[in-house]
C-alpha cells in the first residue's frame, strides 16, 4: 500500500504575499494595546512604543533588502540561463560544421573548458550578490540593535531618578 504523500507547507511559502500583507503599524498598535494594560510607575510608555516602532521598521527594511536581493539573484539566474541556452545552440551548430572527428573532439574540449570557467564566474557573481544583500539586511538589524540597547539604557537611567 502506498504511503500518503503529504505536502510540505514550506514549499508553498509566498514571500511576496507575506511582505504585501505585512503591516508594521498594526503590530505597533497591538503592542500599544498590550502595554497599556500594565501601568508601571516611571515607565515612559511612549518611549517604549517608539522603540518598538523603530524595531519593526528595521525588520521591515531588512526584509525588503533581503527580498530585493533574492529578486536580483533570480533575475540574474534567468539571464544566465537564457544566455547559456543561446550559447549551447551556437555550440551545437559549430559541432556539425567541424570537419574531422578530431576537430570536433578538440572543439568539444575547448567548449567544455570555457563553459566550466564561465560557470565558476557566474557562481561567484551570484554568491557575491547574495552576500551583499545579506550583509545589507544584517547591517539594518545590527544598527537597530545597537540603537535599541542605547535606548534601553537611557530608559533604565531615567526610571532611576
Amino acid at each position: 500500500m502506498a504511503a500518503k504523500k503529504t505536502e510540505n507547507p514550506f514549499m508553498n511559502f509566498d514571500v511576496t504575499k507575506m511582505m504585501a500583507d505585512f503591516d508594521p503599524s498594526a503590530m505597533v498598535e497591538e503592542f500599544t494595546k498590550m502595554a497599556q494594560q500594565y501601568n508601571l510607575p516611571g515607565l515612559d510608555l511612549d518611549t517604549v512604543i517608539q522603540a518598538q516602532r523603530k524595531n519593526i521598521e528595521a525588520l521591515t527594511t531588512a526584509n525588503r533588502v533581503a527580498l530585493e536581493g533574492v529578486q536580483a539573484v533570480t533575475k540574474r539566474q534567468t539571464e544566465i540561463l537564457q544566455a547559456s541556452i543561446a550559447e549551447m545552440q551556437d555550440v551545437l551548430s559549430s559541432f556539425t560544421a567541424s570537419g574531422t572527428p578530431q576537430d570536433a573532439a578538440a572543439k568539444q574540449v575547448e567548449v567544455t573548458k570555457a563553459t566550466f570557467e564561465k560557470t565558476l564566474d557566474n557562481m561567484r557573481e551570484l554568491s557575491e550578490m547574495l552576500s551583499k544583500s545579506s550583509g545589507e539586511a544584517a547591517d539594518a538589524i545590527n544598527k537597530r540593535i545597537a540603537e535599541g540597547l542605547d535606548e534601553m539604557k537611557s530608559l533604565a537611567l531615567s526610571m532611576k531618578k
